[in-house]
């Protein structure tokens, strides 16, 4: 879903993360997504500003590195904005033309969007068709007339002020921003694809969780907690009386953690930390269990986990065990061909780049 721009062939998939900025390019080779280049710079916790497109010359200057120093074969750039930073929901709106529609959006959207329409760029997506009333009924199953009285619609909106900032940035980098997306449907590209089944996506990032709710491709809920990495290795460095650098390095090393806290489970520093982030997890479930009494009601079938902090000993199945429900630890590499030696590096740094592959995936499916 871009927010502005025409589809075109091949992009750079950036990622100005908390953590670090992600770049990825891939080819297109026979209808699969080849890796051609990749690049990635750490932040640490303690890193300011929070958001990189609020210091934009110092991030242009750092994209011109990274794009040199990755030797990316565009500048055409598909780029990713954060999920706190963007509204999104599912309305319904009376079935009608295709104008009658519209209008009936733009009358949601004013009611449910607490700035005026004038300051965002609205992405409506129609998740049910509108009726053509110049054509006759469609007959649905059985042969019977579609007499539906209204359709769903995914609104998706960034303010104006927030675009601009991305323009501002890439520009400076002497980059091609082609077109916005969100994170939420760059992480279904990478991680979900065309599976249908009701799955809830948790990323962790470094300062934010994400939690992404998807029903046949749609995010039905959308939310982001201002908890992740960060909080995780607050708690380390607390416990362990120690600086956040040196924490956030014994976090990073997976083998480290598991030698300080021997045994299965998750190593009970971290379960006071998550316990805020399961509570939300689970309200969020509660959530889309109620939205989805229209639909016949459905529950959540799997959750994927993302982010630096997915990968830390038994997340995956702590998180399980307290929500009864499977939880993986999702490879954004999946869908993508690369070579064989690079298997190691890219399953270690995986978990951080699925919004970037996805972002670069665009015209790839």
């Amino acid at each position: 879903m871009g927010l502005f721009g025409k589809k075109k062939q091949s992009y750079l998939g950036i990622d100005l993360g908390a953590g670090g900025v992600k770049l990825v390019e891939l080819q297109n080779e026979k209808g699969r997504a080849r890796l051609f280049t990749y690049a990635f710079t750490e932040r640490g916790p303690e890193s300011q500003p929070l958001s990189l497109v609020d210091s934009p010359r110092e991030t242009a200057e750092l994209l011109r590195k990274i794009v040199a120093k990755a030797k990316t074969s565009t500048n055409k750039v598909i780029a990713g904005l954060p999920i706190a930073s963007i509204f999104s929901s599912v309305i319904t709106v009376p079935k009608g033309t295709d104008r009658e529609v519209r209008e009936a959006i733009q009358w949601q959207a004013k009611k449910l969007i607490p700035v005026p329409l004038e300051e965002m760029v609205l992405d409506p997506k129609i998740i049910t068709p509108a009726i053509d009333k110049s054509k006759p009924p469609v007959e649905g199953k059985g042969g019977k007339k579609d007499d539906a009285k209204s359709v769903q619609v995914l609104i998706t909106g960034a303010s104006k002020a927030m675009v601009s900032k991305y323009t501002s940035v890439f520009r400076q980098a002497g980059l091609d921003l082609f077109s916005l997306e969100t994170e939420a449907f760059a992480m279904i590209r990478a991680l979900i694809g065309k599976d249908r089944t009701t799955t809830m996506i948790v990323d962790i990032g470094s300062v934010r969780t994400n939690i992404i709710i998807v029903e046949n491709g749609i995010p039905y809920v959308t939310r982001s907690l201002d908890m992740g990495g960060v909080t995780l290795t607050k708690a380390m460095a607390k416990q362990l009386t120690m600086d956040l650098k040196s924490a956030e390095q014994m976090k990073t090393d997976i083998k480290s953690v598991s030698s300080l806290y021997p045994g299965e489970g998750l190593p009970k520093i971290f379960e006071a930390a998550v316990a805020p982030m399961l509570t939300e997890l689970q309200y969020s479930m509660n959530l889309y269990a109620g939205q989805g009494a229209e639909r016949g009601g459905k529950n959540i079938e799997k959750v994927v986990m993302t982010g630096g902090s997915s990968v830390l000993p038994s997340m995956a199945a702590f998180f399980a065990k307290q929500l009864n429900v499977k939880v993986y630890v999702g490879d954004p590499w999946a869908r993508v061909v690369y070579p064989d030696e690079l298997r190691p590096v890219l399953e270690e740094i995986g978990p951080r780049f699925a919004v970037s592959i996805g972002l670069a995936m665009r015209d790839i499916e």
